[in-house]
């Protein structure tokens, strides 16, 4: 059935803005040639998204820079802003940027744990306030949430889980209710660190593949074919509740302690480097287990080879949980990421890659993530904007 001349109108318009967005400003012959559309149908989009406010002419081109030819188009990137928020049980991170991602401002706040339910959500709805106004961002549009936990994929909600404060669920209705005019997107921080990682990341190139994190806790995102698997209760990937040999006994419905949690959660790889005499110091904020992690890969790779048996015991444990998706899901590759992923870089990728290949016939390519923990506020800016300009980027159409 072939499309009506308002669809053909709206797929064209954002076939248009997206190359604005990948390309950068353009000139409509430029416009013409990557669309491979007529003149005049470039000319009325040019003139259609120019009239909706979500283009512009930002400057000129050509050897001569002047005259209609010459004008280069671009999306108004001020028209919609969007925030990315990092949930942590300790803490907050905020980011706000316009509608082409580009970061404004960036601030985060440390939450303890003692303090009330009313005063953390308070604070961390104060922290998004300011770093709002810091970044002259008048229009909220979308806000994406990264936060640890299940998702309803129903609803869309974070689901009650023990184990994490109270004001991790609150957070969502303060910020609608202050911010009514806001989208809100909440989502499991893993499975924006997987988007991250396949857009900017390590698994560019892969349309199929696993990221286990190795943060504070464990978790793992699956993306299958390009799309990101949640599950029947939006549980898929909870992997520190994987039972596993080497713990002192099995996880419960409510306590992931005696999984793999316990094998590879921070605390877990702390102690196993104190049991190997490995120390490191952390710098700026960095997690003790991922720094205790970067100075291992850093003495080995001096020629230090007292710090290649924390490394090995690492892997060992690593590719207990890995082997076990991998046998489920077979998916390729997995990726390290998280802090410790990131700090443990191609040499501790290597060592559980090579495990992998005497534990299972299939074939597996380990990588390490290249984002670390910036992964999950760079995942949710990524859904904020998508959801953005899915919306701006289908102009009314005309009847």
């Amino acid at each position: 059935m072939p499309a009506t001349p308002s669809t053909a109108r709206a797929i064209n318009d954002r076939l248009a803005l997206r190359l604005l967005q990948q390309e950068g400003p353009l000139t409509a012959g430029q416009l013409k040639q990557l669309t491979g559309l007529s003149r005049p149908t470039v000319a009325d989009l040019v003139e259609r998204l120019t009239t909706s406010g979500l283009i512009a002419v930002v400057g000129e081109a050509g050897e001569q820079r002047r005259g209609p030819n010459a004008k280069l188009y671009g999306i108004v990137a001020d028209r919609a802003y969007l925030a990315a928020l990092d949930v942590r049980t300790e803490g907050l991170s905020v980011v706000v940027s316009d509608l082409l991602g580009r970061v404004l401002a960036e601030a985060s706040v440390p939450i303890d744990g003692a303090t009330g339910t009313g005063p953390a959500v308070e604070q961390a709805v104060a922290l998004v306030e300011r770093v709002a106004k810091e970044a002259g961002a008048d229009r909220m549009h979308t806000v994406g949430i990264g936060a640890p936990g299940l998702i309803d994929p129903a609803t869309g909600e974070l689901r009650d889980s023990s184990g994490l404060p109270e004001w991790h669920r609150r957070l969502v209705a303060a910020l609608q209710e202050r911010l009514p005019d806001a989208r809100v997107i909440v989502e499991n921080e893993t499975n924006l660190a997987a988007l991250a990682e396949q857009r900017d990341g390590a698994a560019r190139d892969r349309d199929t593949f696993v990221l286990l994190w190795l943060g504070h806790g464990t978790g793992a995102a699956v993306v299958l074919d390009g799309t990101l698997r949640r599950g029947a209760s939006g549980g898929t990937g909870e992997i520190g509740f994987l039972p596993v040999p080497g713990t002192a006994g099995l996880p419960s419905a409510t306590d992931c302690e005696g999984g793999f949690h316990s094998l590879a959660g921070a605390a877990a790889i702390a102690r196993l480097a104190g049991e190997h005499g490995a120390v490191g110091s952390a710098e700026g904020g960095e997690p003790v287990a991922a720094a205790l992690v970067r100075d291992a890969v850093a003495a080995v790779s001096s020629g230090v080879s007292d710090a290649a048996p924390f490394l090995d015991a690492l892997a060992d444990r690593l590719t207990v949980g890995v082997a076990s998706v991998v046998a489920v899901l077979d998916p390729g590759c997995v990726v390290l990421g998280g802090e410790v992923g990131q700090a443990g870089g191609a040499v501790l990728a290597g060592r559980v890659e090579q495990r992998l290949r005497r534990m299972s016939p299939l074939a597996t390519e380990v990588r390490a993530g290249v984002l670390g923990g910036g992964a999950v506020l760079r995942g949710a800016l990524l859904i904020a904007g998508d959801r953005a300009q899915d919306e701006l980027f289908a102009p009314p159409e005309r009847p």
